[in-house]
């Protein structure tokens, strides 16, 4: 069904048609109108779930944690701060192997404080074993929640799934897209049936203590289900475009086959990097654009698959991990180190951060820059006149 919807109203209500029996969370922007119309719609009547109203991040973690342990399909979201107030409880969440569904509306982190957009806040817990999956727009944003319960609740999987958006952009954007229609939600997404739980009549021990003789062996079992995921997801991918006609991959190659020039990215910015590539096509510049939308677990084979015929390719980052490489960059790079064939050039731009725009002139600019010296770090539209003091 056609509608014109803002991106959290579109995931709320695609949300409810996953039938989620406990919702629990605390309003932060950009996440707020998630969770409200989530709650809107429990109090109409027209959602049949427990809406958990609580104090703080933590503790909705925890509601989401305690339910999910007791077969119940679960969902919450969050931003920034909050996101990291959940973090303790996150790695428990995932550690428990519980297929919890969180919508991440990513925002800059504090200080200074900052309600914008960048991508500091999930590429900062990227290792607290959950699933990421990155949304370029809100059609996109919807799907992927569908997927993220899927694949989340698949009984060889048992992880948790973050589904990250980028705030106000497609967290209060407006878009055309296709509402996914119940009928369809069912056929993809059956109910819930939890493998294991917590019953009084069957006891058994979640996130038991586990001294040096075994926890090495969750670990490795945790990496183990996430290269199993990476596997599963273009199965997942092609059962979802059998019910609704759309189709996904872990990596997006968008005008690559003949690019002498790339630019690696995530999120809602890759729209904008699709519009320059084409203009410059159409001026014959052989550029390209690699999306990647899904950060864990990680498609090191297809990346490299994409990229090492490409004689010059662009990292760009919204997130930074301060006095090192920037995260994404790092990651690429590595695929490549050693390898005989790589691109000659990899370089790191970081830009968008604290919601400043990335326009199509710093695209621009960014393939202006990768030429024959390889650049690492580089911020682009930095106002050099603010750091004289160094702020």
């Amino acid at each position: 069904m056609r509608a014109f919807l803002e991106g959290s109203k579109a995931i709320a209500n695609t949300v409810s048609l996953c039938r989620p029996g406990v919702i629990s969370a605390y309003p932060i922007t950009p996440q707020t109108h998630i969770v409200e119309e989530l709650a809107q719609l429990v109090a109409d009547g027209k959602l049949d779930s427990q809406f958990v109203n609580v104090e703080s991040e933590h503790s909705a973690a925890s509601v989401v944690l305690g339910a999910s342990a007791s077969g119940v399909r679960v969902f919450t979201a969050t931003s920034s701060q909050g996101l990291f107030l959940m973090a303790e409880v996150l790695f428990n969440i995932a550690g428990m192997r519980l297929p919890i569904v969180l919508t991440c509306a990513n925002r800059a982190i504090s200080a200074p404080i900052n309600i914008w957009n960048d991508q500091q806040d999930s590429v900062s817990l990227r290792d607290c074993g959950f699933v990421q999956l990155y949304a370029e727009n809100v059609q996109e944003a919807v799907d992927f929640h569908l997927l993220a319960y899927r694949l989340a609740e698949h009984k060889d999987i048992m992880l948790p799934v973050m589904v990250c958006i980028d705030g106000y952009i497609l967290t209060h954007g407006i878009e055309t897209l296709d509402m996914p229609e119940k009928e369809k939600i069912d056929k993809f997404l059956p109910a819930y049936q939890a493998p294991y739980k917590l019953d009084v009549d069957n006891p058994l021990t979640l996130g038991f203590l586990a001294d040096p003789d075994y926890y090495t062996e969750t670990r490795f079992a945790m990496q183990e289900t996430h290269n199993e995921a990476l596997k599963m997801l273009p199965e997942l991918f092609a059962d979802f475009s059998s019910v609704f006609g759309r189709n996904y991959q872990c990596v997006e190659k968008y005008r690559l086959e003949d690019a002498q020039k790339a630019i690696v990215a995530m999120g809602s910015v890759c729209g904008t990097i699709k519009d320059v590539v084409d203009e410059l096509r159409k001026k014959g510049k052989k550029v390209g654009l690699l999306k990647i939308s899904a950060l864990r677990p990680f498609p090191m084979q297809d990346i490299y698959n994409a990229l090492k015929g490409i004689p010059r390719v662009a990292v760009m980052d919204r997130a930074l991990s301060l006095g090192s490489l920037a995260p994404l960059y790092s990651e690429i790079k590595s695929i490549f180190f050693a390898k005989k064939k790589a691109p000659k050039i990899i370089s790191s731009f970081i830009a968008g951060l604290g919601g400043r725009d990335i326009t199509a002139e710093s695209i621009k600019e960014i393939f202006r820059q990768l030429n024959q010296r390889e650049v690492v770090g580089k911020f682009i539209d930095l106002k050099a006149e603010l750091l004289q003091d160094k702020l």
